[in-house]
């Protein structure tokens, strides 16, 4: 394929994405069903988070990164249904021949998509076989043990899309009360399943952390009421209890309807909690101590978020992508999410 005919696929997705997101009241029910979203949830989902306002540059960048390939195979997970936008661009880039099997937990907003591009490029599969690819790449979404069972079986090459997490960064001349607005509203899409969820957050101060804590639990509390968390499943329920119960005893958590925020004490450990809006408040001295604290999770940072992405430069990994709080859910649709990809 030429470049432009790449660019054209891609752009052949998006125009897909905007008639599913237009017809969503078709679809949003089994969503919800799906994926244990709320109805709000789904919602915010499909209008704010697909990324269909892709810019020509942004496309332009997706089709350079995307590789050369005569095939490629997709297995989708079922953690950011939306997802599905990206993976099918950054293959149907990649190739010609393109074979998506949808997350089988989850396979609504994918089929979907499909059906509205009229792609004969694109094949839906409910089975994918990696031993019996003999040719192109296999993508894979999901966590570890997924994508290295999949290497295990396959005799091609396998990109692997890994779970991970998004962190927050305050440094000293940012506002309090701006960050935390901003940071909740990264936090309650997918229910903080997605690999760039913010799930801890590094403040330059132990008065500042402190506050920050107090603005978000505030925040989060209000959100639930306009985007209410979806039913917490048992083990997450567990989670959850366990991680209040250590913040209880190491600093202290503020314990909302919907969520649990913990403050740690300056220089301890980061306690890393779980996912269903639960986020991490920790007070640092500076950029370098906040480095030193994220370092024993480097490789699990897919975003820092922070009042700017200069900002947000001075403690992301060199592979994590910089975003703007408020943002860290809305990448650009440039390459994959995950910049570790390999």
């Amino acid at each position: 394929m030429t470049r432009d005919e790449r660019i054209a696929a891609v752009q052949k997705l998006l125009d897909a994405a905007r008639e599913v997101v237009s017809a969503r009241a078709f679809i949003a029910p089994a969503i919800v069903e799906s994926t244990g979203l709320s109805r709000e949830g789904v919602e915010l989902a499909l209008t704010e988070h697909v990324e269909v306002d892709a810019t020509p540059g942004d496309v332009a960048a997706l089709v350079d990164r995307a590789g050369d390939h005569p095939e490629v195979r997709v297995i989708l997970s079922a953690n950011v249904f939306v997802g599905a936008l990206r993976a099918l661009a950054l293959a149907r880039a990649a190739a010609p021949r393109v074979w998506v099997r949808p997350s089988r937990r989850d396979p609504t907003f994918a089929r979907a998509l499909v059906s509205a591009a009229k792609d004969d490029a694109i094949t839906l599969v409910d089975e994918l076989d990696p031993a019996s690819v003999s040719e192109g790449v296999i993508h894979v979404y999901g966590r570890d043990d997924t994508i290295a069972d999949v290497r295990a079986k396959a005799r091609v090459p396998v990109v692997g899309h890994a779970s991970g997490m998004g962190v927050a960064w305050v440094p000293p001349d940012a506002d309090i009360a701006a960050a935390a607005r901003a940071l909740a509203r990264d936090v309650v899409p997918f229910d903080q399943r997605g690999c760039l969820s913010p799930r801890m957050a590094l403040v330059c101060g132990e008065e500042r952390a402190s506050e920050l804590a107090q603005r978000l639990h505030d925040e989060l509390e209000a959100l639930s009421a306009s985007v209410p968390r979806g039913p917490l499943p048992s083990e997450e329920r567990a989670a959850s209890g366990r991680y209040v119960a250590t913040m209880t005893y190491a600093c202290s958590v503020l314990v909302g309807s919907q969520h649990a925020v913990g403050l740690g004490p300056l220089g301890a450990p980061l306690v890393l909690p779980p996912v269903y809006r639960h986020v991490h408040v920790a007070p640092c001295r500076d950029a370098e101590h906040a480095r030193e604290l994220t370092r024993p999770f480097e490789r699990a940072v897919i975003s820092v978020g922070a009042h700017s992405r200069e900002a947000a430069g001075q403690i992301a990994p060199a592979w994590a992508r910089r975003a703007e709080l408020g943002r860290m859910q809305r990448p650009q649709l440039d390459g994959p999410v995950d910049l570790r990809v390999g």
